[in-house]
């Protein structure tokens, strides 16, 4: 939950800050007694649950619980409005939603931590140079940009720093091309975000090079640019977003359940609503919804928790593998913008295999995962002025174990536009860099689900945002709230439906 699995290591020979997760998963399914204290409510079904490894993070997240009206005496029966299960980015911010635009209380529950999935993982961009102006996503995209820049704004006129609380930081984006084809496609993107009311512009070779003078390219080379973009840092954000649900526990309105996997729906034996979930630990009964936001493990969640159920539901999200690069007090490159290379919006070397008949070196029969990997070159400077360079994308299941050649091809694709790198030997860099390690919750087709799920009343879906979590995720709270709210939509929710 927290979006996926997330490995981190600070040089290749370290065990340390490391955190680890397995998919969720049964090897046997039951149905499970009647809870006492509730015989209207019973489980839908029971999986067993999966054992937790102890995280770093265990000091830093600490779970709050909420104590009277919800909680029943004398046993692990907890009462609330909404549950929420997943404490990635997008989940966390839904609970948000839900605590400062109504009176609701909310259970956030999680088998790990926040920040221990993908959220953690990631670069922290909320570029928008790489959207697509008409495309599916490009309003629920431009809505979550909104909030962002909102609550950036109200951060400072409560006279605080963004940079410090979000990471929040002005970057710009660009979009690199090397040849005049890739530039002629850049030129036709520049005017679509123009046309749509953004201050997008193409830069040819001497702007572009005077933007940046470290990247060495052709003579054919130019750039798609946003000035006005911004980037986030993921653990800082997480941690403001966090403070501020927590502050809703004194008014018993908010309660987390960490190292919890959530093990049973709890569903009304006359009405067939869902009316909470079993977790490993307790039994949560909600009122108005609960909400899946488990990212990449969200499609095998909920596998388990509707097997034995009459309700029939296809949620392919896939975990996409990514790796990152992050060096520290890295002098020889300097960067003033947020970089991405043209074919960084392109996912073709990345696709699951078309067949799981497949016997070819990079395709696994059983699992219909293909592990080749696609590299796309990335690069920007975060809050701290380390270097950030990546990224990779792999369709290779749940693993999470960093992959040293993957790490080298980051580092000489990046050579390939900064050629100051190739001056530099990555095994020197060994005890000053970061390697991160994700799973993006991946969809086909490229956009989340977000909605009800049919059969299951008072169930919603709000998962498979892939690497666009942060960026989608103010817009997705906002969706989520309304839909079980019944207000009016700011962003059609009808291309997310499940």
């Amino acid at each position: 939950m927290a979006a996926s699995a997330l490995r981190i290591a600070l040089n290749p020979s370290s065990n340390d800050a490391v955190v680890r997760r397995r998919p969720y998963s049964c090897s046997t399914v039951k149905i499970i007694a009647t809870l006492s204290n509730s015989s209207n409510r019973t489980p839908l079904f029971s999986c067993s649950a999966l054992s937790n490894s102890e995280s770093t993070h265990a000091n830093r997240f600490r779970p709050v619980r909420v104590s009277g009206s919800g909680r029943v005496s004398g046993s692990d029966l907890h009462t609330f409005d909404v549950v929420i299960v997943g404490a990635g980015i997008i989940g966390l911010t839904i609970a948000r939603q839900f605590l400062l635009g109504s009176n609701l209380s909310v259970a956030l529950v999680d088998a790990a931590v926040p920040c221990a999935g993908a959220t953690g993982a990631g670069q922290g961009y909320i570029w928008r140079v790489h959207k697509t102006p008409e495309s599916e996503k490009w309003e629920l995209a431009m809505r979550s940009h909104q909030l962002w820049e909102a609550l950036a704004e109200s951060i400072q006129n409560q006279g605080m720093d963004p940079l410090l609380a979000l990471g929040w930081k002005k970057t710009g984006s660009m979009l690199v091309g090397r040849t005049a084809e890739e530039c002629s496609l850049l030129m036709r993107r520049v005017k679509q975000l123009a046309d749509a009311g953004l201050g997008a512009e193409f830069l040819s070779r001497d702007d572009l090079l005077s933007e940046e003078p470290a990247l060495k390219l052709g003579e054919e080379c130019g750039a798609a640019f946003m000035p006005d973009d911004c980037q986030l840092d993921a653990r800082r954000a997480v941690a403001f977003i966090e403070k501020a649900n927590r502050s809703f526990e004194a008014e018993g309105r908010y309660a987390e359940f960490y190292y919890e996997p959530v093990t049973s729906l709890l569903r009304n034996e006359s009405s067939g609503e869902i009316e909470g979930v079993q977790t490993s630990k307790n039994t949560l009964q909600s009122k108005k919804a609960v909400v899946i936001a488990a990212g990449c493990w969200s499609g095998s969640l909920m596998h388990d928790l509707i097997k034995n159920s009459e309700v029939e539901l296809d949620l392919p999200v896939k975990p996409r593998k990514g790796h990152l690069l992050v060096l520290e007090n890295f002098n020889s490159l300097n960067l003033n913008h947020g970089l991405m290379e043209a074919g960084y919006v392109n996912h073709e070397s990345a696709i699951l295999s078309s067949t799981t008949s497949d016997t070819s070196d990079t395709s696994d029969s059983r699992t219909g995962y293909d592990d080749t990997a696609s590299i796309s070159m990335t690069a920007t400077m975060d809050m701290s002025g380390r270097l950030v360079l990546g990224s990779s994308r792999q369709l290779i299941g749940f693993d999470t174990e960093i992959n040293e050649s993957i790490i080298h091809r980051i580092w000489e694709r990046a050579g390939e536009f900064f050629p100051v790198l190739k001056e530099v030997s990555l095994k020197d860099l060994s005890k000053s860099r970061e390697v991160r390690v994700g799973l993006r919750p991946y969809m086909p087709g490229g956009k989340p689900v977000i909605g009800p799920v049919p059969g299951l009343s008072k169930m919603l879906l709000a998962a498979g945002h892939e690497g666009e979590g942060l960026s989608l995720a103010l817009g997705t709270a906002e969706m989520v709230f309304n839909m079980v709210l019944e207000n009016p939509q700011k962003v059609n929710p009808a291309p997310f439906s499940v």
